[in-house]
């Protein structure tokens, strides 16, 4: 009887140390979802013991980054994605739509909140700023790649020119104007966090399209069952809550 029971403890001993095995899963992203992976991370360790190990850049960058195969298990990047999908480094049938994050516009915090509810409104606004920032486009930066386009739509790009500065990233754009440097700031919504900062709003559907987030399992994942683990977790209804608590919405673009 002694013997059995013996037995049975070690059965049971490991299958538990199968159950409970915990491993390490890198993950990229774009800062847009910064604000809300990091808040996510924590509770998905808790709930699965596996680690998550997150490096955030610009939009193109982590493309680029998947394309070349440098190694992570879970990339995030925004569409269009053509060449990430035909890289070969990501599982195209793991494709999740995970969020979506539009371009907001901000101003230093006490100032007047401007009108942005119209295109025109919009257009005045900008018009009468004597120095605005955003992102740079240049590095790949989304928000700011999006915002060229909604000057475009204005067709105020060469007039605006000389008041951009071009920042590094969401962050280096609200820093700016929350030091007095600029008027009039812009990036996603989920990266105007800044104290020295309020959010006026949306930028207008008709001149700026929301940006999605899309997550796929890498064909490198060392434990493809853990990067799995933490796509679902990210496109789950408790993700939602948290997303939506960043300033996204949840699931694809629409």
């Amino acid at each position: 009887m002694k013997h059995l029971l013996s037995s049975a403890v070690i059965v049971l001993a490991l299958s538990s140390t199968q159950i409970v095995r915990a491993d390490q899963v890198t993950l990229i992203a774009p800062g847009g979802i910064r604000a809300a992976i990091e808040k996510l991370i924590p509770d998905f360790e808790h709930r699965t013991g596996h680690k998550v190990k997150a490096t955030f850049g610009s939009g193109g960058g982590t493309k680029q980054q998947v394309v070349r195969g440098e190694l992570f298990d879970v990339p995030i990047v925004q569409p269009p994605y053509p060449e990430v999908l035909a890289s070969g480094h990501v599982v195209a049938s793991s494709e999740t739509p995970l969020a979506t994050v539009a371009v907001a516009v901000a101003v230093r915090k006490g100032d007047r909140k401007p009108d942005i509810s119209t295109p025109e409104a919009v257009k005045r606004m900008l018009l009468a700023a004597k120095s605005i920032a955003y992102p740079d486009s240049a590095s790949g930066a989304a928000a700011g790649v999006s915002f060229d386009a909604t000057l475009k739509k204005l067709g105020i790009a060469d007039q605006m020119r000389p008041k951009i500065k071009r920042a590094q990233g969401g962050a280096g754009a609200m820093a700016l104007l929350a030091k007095g440097d600029v008027d009039i700031g812009l990036t996603f919504l989920s990266e105007i966090t800044d104290p020295g900062v309020e959010v006026v709003g949306e930028l207008p559907r008709d001149i700026s399209t929301p940006t999605s987030l899309v997550g796929f399992v890498s064909t490198h994942a060392k434990s493809p069952d853990a990067a799995t683990a933490l796509l679902r977790y990210l496109s789950s209804s408790d993700a939602a809550a948290v997303y939506r608590a960043c300033g996204m919405q949840p699931g694809a673009n629409r």
